[in-house]
């Protein structure tokens, strides 16, 4: 027998953090994501980063590919540099992940937006299924995202060596799935194994901003 689908609520604010275990100044970041991660109304996203990992303590949850994310994102908005602690708030607005009030403003900024993409998430069994609709055409793009709710690391070198540290929504996989012109509705299924939390951005091309989203936890 089919478990029954779990409808996931649609469009809260997307935040991205881009952090590493190698960072001093980062875990007031990844502490305030922990924060945010609990809040219905937002997808709090770790995504680790490889860059430090030269200074003496390799991040066992860094992707070249999360780097490579994150400086797509600097040539988007024209920045010289990439740094951690990085916060980007719904794929546009880039703050130090370290500052809380900055963030909340943002979020709050953001929260009241109108996203002219509504998302609705679905999961039975191993699966997950995708329906979206546009009230403006667009060049719009999928990406399913998998993480890890919590997971603590013993750091024995680098800049926080001897600290136990708690990360939060540990980004395992980021896939863009499916490209979208905004016209009709536009439905996916996509292999969702596993009891990990998911969830669904819709962005506009060129790392631009994100219009509609959705999670289930």
């Amino acid at each position: 027998m089919l478990a029954a689908p779990i409808a996931a609520q649609a469009e809260p604010v997307v935040i991205e953090l881009y952090t590493s275990q190698g960072c001093s100044s980062c875990p007031p970041a990844d502490a305030l994501l922990h924060d945010l991660a609990k809040r219905s109304d937002v997808i709090a996203l770790a995504l680790h980063v490889d860059y430090w990992d030269y200074i003496g303590w390799a991040d066992s949850f860094a992707n070249p590919e999360y780097t490579a994310r994150q400086h797509a994102y600097a040539r988007a908005a024209h920045a010289a540099t990439v740094y951690t602690p990085q916060m980007i708030v719904g794929g546009v607005d880039h703050v130090i992940g370290s500052r809380p009030m900055q963030v909340m403003d943002l979020i709050q900024a953001h929260s009241q937006k109108e996203y002219p993409v509504s998302v609705t998430l679905t999961r039975a069994d191993d699966y997950i299924e995708i329906s979206a609709t546009a009230s403006q055409e667009g060049d719009y793009v999928f990406e399913i995202v998998r993480y890890t709710p919590q997971a603590s690391v013993d750091i024995r070198r680098g800049e926080n060596a001897g600290r136990q540290l708690t990360y939060s929504n540990i980004v395992t996989d980021f896939d863009q799935v499916a490209e979208w012109d905004g016209a009709g509705v536009m439905t996916i299924r996509a292999a969702a194994p596993g009891d990990d939390p998911v969830a669904v951005l819709v962005q506009r091309a060129g790392y631009g901003p994100i219009v509609g989203a959705a999670q289930l936890r």
